[in-house]
């Protein structure tokens, strides 16, 4: 036999070095073997991979059934524990003395012992494991052992016996031949299985009988006969509660062990057994009426209600006797009172429907109102964020209006104006209903000539008639009215341009009468009419008669915004038309007072004084690029030198830089990083000591007012009126001027 290629004495190197030279001359050969065509080498490496595989499949075999030996093993040794446990369970069975059956929770037979059904030898020969129980029932109703009472079919029996089953817990004695009896008792196992335990009680039942016929004579019979065949189960105790006598109702109804229902049994006895069984729950217990049967003589009727835990409901009742004894009666009123349970949880279910339709409601009144929140708020926003460019177009405006130019182009920008003046006007009654649909709207009632607000009017909207080739008619009026004149200024504009909107041909007439301490405003047109299933229609928003292609534009919200409006102001709103003829709307609004009423049209800050406003310097605070520069060149183009910062820090640094403060200081309060305006202002006294300010802003609610008045701050509301701010510009010009010629 040839000794190892290689040596284990030899170093690594060494016998790495004959390993790759055996290698080298291997692979030759089989290089030259490959060209001649021998296939040896082939079928050898072949050879060796099929015996590799049949090796692993071999230990992957040898694995296998080691752990099947284990398995087998393991099985072997619980099966003779399963068999060793059944063995000591079937003489633990045999050496009970009543017959025994264990049913699984498919009611198919386990196991028993031998004593069971003992008294039925024919139906102890088919009682073999897998038995069902519906089949165990059949054989006994068939058995001829069995003694059936007087009336009942084998059939009925076993339908009896079946309904038995279906409770938890069930006692009940079986008759069979030769004066035999057994008491049969079927208790439902934790995994749902039946323990049926069969006890021979004959000798019990002979004595119990021989005792009753002692005691009986004819009377007792016919009252035992009366009690069997009434519907209550009835016990009868003597006075020192032992038990004198009992139905076969009372057997049925409370099913006690026949060692209960026994002549001279305490009722202390019957009690404890049922309070320990559990048998019975409730409203009340058997301590109940212990504490009843243990009163002295004289006792009142007692009237409980007891729960069987089979689901037997029984009313209940005590009576003294007048041997100081006593009988209960139990009446079954389960079908009553699920009846009633029945209607109880039908009223339920109707009320918690009406209750589940309630909340549906509610919460959809809820949505209803959060959506109309959302929406005012939404109308609030985009109205004050297009206040934003409108303002630095008026701006413009009023600085190109300071230039030079010819009447035709002064002329256009007057109209240009004036049509801006139409949209502040509509953008501000947006956001005052906007305020109005949130709850927040806020109202300034004062006395005023209505002629205040009647000239502009026809003034507005005299160009628009005549581009229509209609006759708009202004009646004046200078009878004082008590309103807020902003809104009512807005309720005649919504009309009239409703009724110039829709009135193709003829006229528009606005005029008013007294009717008593109010004056009603009317505004008459020629238009198509109205109507009359769409009176109420015309007022909902964004509802409009007309959407046919050549019909007037708009959105809708005129009429909407004037019933809201006159809602707010409580004035009375009214609408008459014809269809064909015409439409009248008219509005009541209480007298004024003369004495008070105001004939200026001016609203805002002081009166225009003639100060010149040049060198004056005007700070600048505004985060918006554009109106900065609208505001710069209209305050350049008066004669100011404005300098400008976008927030506090810019102010500050101005100011520093400059060296000195401004005369005034011009803020809008909203300001970039929820920074305000107000702040800027305070920062600048802070350093600078008491300068003028205005506070410019689109809010209009009162805080911000009594803020700006707090800090003695004069308040402007954008769109910014060009007049009135120059007005107070030059108002601080000349109280500046005043003091310092005085201090001179």
């Amino acid at each position: 036999m040839a000794g190892p290629l290689v040596s284990p004495g030899e170093s690594l190197e060494r016998q790495n070095e004959k390993l790759r030279k055996i290698t080298a001359a291997l692979m030759r050969r089989v290089e030259q073997e490959s060209e001649a065509g021998d296939p040896s080498y082939f079928h050898t490496q072949t050879a060796m991979a099929l015996e590799a595989q049949i090796r692993a499949r071999t230990r992957d075999l040898e694995e296998t059934l080691e752990l099947l030996n284990q398995s087998n093993a393991r099985l072997s040794a619980a099966k003779l524990e399963a068999e060793r446990a059944r063995a000591d369970l079937a003489n633990a069975l045999e050496a009970v003395h009543e017959g025994f059956a264990l049913f699984d929770s498919e009611d198919n037979l386990v196991m028993r012992n031998s004593r069971f059904s003992i008294s039925l030898p024919d139906v102890r020969e088919r009682m073999a494991p897998g038995l069902h129980f519906t089949t165990y029932v059949h054989i006994v109703a068939e058995s001829p052992c069995l003694v059936l009472p007087e009336g009942m079919t084998r059939a009925m029996w076993a339908e009896r016996r079946a309904r038995a089953h279906q409770q938890r817990h069930v006692n009940f004695n079986v008759e069979l031949t030769g004066d035999r009896w057994i008491q049969v008792s079927e208790q439902r196992t934790p995994d749902n299985g039946t323990a049926i335990l069969q006890t021979d009680v004959t000798e019990m039942i002979r004595l119990e009988r021989q005792e009753r016929d002692k005691l009986l004579d004819d009377q007792s019979r016919l009252v035992r006969a009366t009690l069997d065949h009434i519907n209550q189960g009835v016990g009868i105790f003597d006075r020192r509660h032992r038990m004198v006598g009992w139905n076969d109702r009372l057997r049925e109804l409370m099913q006690p062990p026949p060692r209960l229902l026994r002549m001279g049994i305490s009722f202390e006895a019957i009690a404890a057994f049922f309070s320990t069984d559990q048998a019975l729950r409730g409203e009340a217990d058997p301590e109940r009426l212990l504490e009843w049967v243990r009163r002295p003589p004289g006792r009142p009727p007692l009237k409980l209600e007891l729960h069987r835990a089979n689901g037997l409901i029984l009313d209940v009742f005590c009576q003294e006797t007048p041997q100081a004894g006593f009988v209960i009666s139990f009446t079954d009123v389960t079908a009553e009172r699920q009846a009633v349970a029945a209607i109880h949880l039908a009223n339920e279910t109707l009320e918690a429907r009406v209750l589940a339709r309630t909340e549906e409601l509610s919460a959809a009144r809820d949505e209803a109102e959060r959506a109309n929140a959302s929406k005012s708020r939404f109308v609030a926003a985009a109205s004050h964020d297009l206040l934003q460019p409108l303002n630095a177009a008026k701006l413009f405006i009023a600085s190109l209006g300071e230039t030079a130019l010819d009447a035709r182009q002064q002329a256009i920008t007057g109209r240009i104006e004036n049509a801006f003046e139409s949209v502040e006007t509509i953008l501000g009654a947006l956001l005052d209903i906007s305020k109005l649909d949130a709850g927040a709207a806020t109202t300034d009632i004062s006395s005023f000539p209505l002629d205040r607000l009647l000239r502009p009017l026809a003034e507005e909207f005299r160009e628009t008639a005549a581009r229509k080739g209609l006759d708009l008619r202004v009646v004046p009026c200078s009878v004082p009215v008590e309103s807020d004149p902003s809104y009512l200024r807005r309720i005649l504009q919504n009309l009239v341009s409703n009724a110039l909107r829709y009135t193709r041909t003829g006229k528009v007439l606005v005029g008013a009468r007294r009717e008593g301490r109010s004056l009603r405003i009317e505004v008459r047109d020629t238009g198509p009419g109205i109507p009359p299933d769409k009176t109420r229609e015309v007022f909902q928003e964004f509802q409009r008669l007309d959407t046919s292609p050549g019909a007037p534009p708009g959105m809708g919200l005129g009429l909407a915004i004037v019933e809201r409006a006159c809602t707010l102001l409580g004035h009375g709103l009214t609408l008459t038309s014809i269809e064909g003829r015409g439409t009248c709307f008219a509005v009541t609004v209480p007298l004024g007072h003369a004495a008070t009423a105001q004939d200026g049209a001016q609203e805002h800050g002081p009166g225009p004084l003639a100060a010149d406003l040049t060198d004056m310097m005007a700070l600048i605070v505004e985060n918006d690029a554009e109106i900065r520069v609208a505001m710069m060149t209209m305050l350049e183009n008066w004669g100011v030198s404005p300098f400008d910062a976008a927030n506090a820090e810019e102010a500050l640094a101005a100011v520093t830089d400059l060296g000195l403060a401004p005369d005034v200081i011009l803020a809008d309060y909203h300001l970039d990083n929820d920074e305000t305006g107000l702040d800027v202002i305070l920062a600048l006294r802070a350093c600078y000591g008491h300068v003028p300010a205005v506070l410019i802003t689109a809010d209009r609610s009162e805080e911000l007012r009594a803020l700006a008045t707090g800090t003695n701050t004069l308040l402007l509301h954008k769109p910014l009126q060009p007049q009135t701010l120059r007005s107070i510009l030059a108002w601080i010009q000349a109280s500046r001027l005043a003091v310092e010629a005085a201090a001179g």
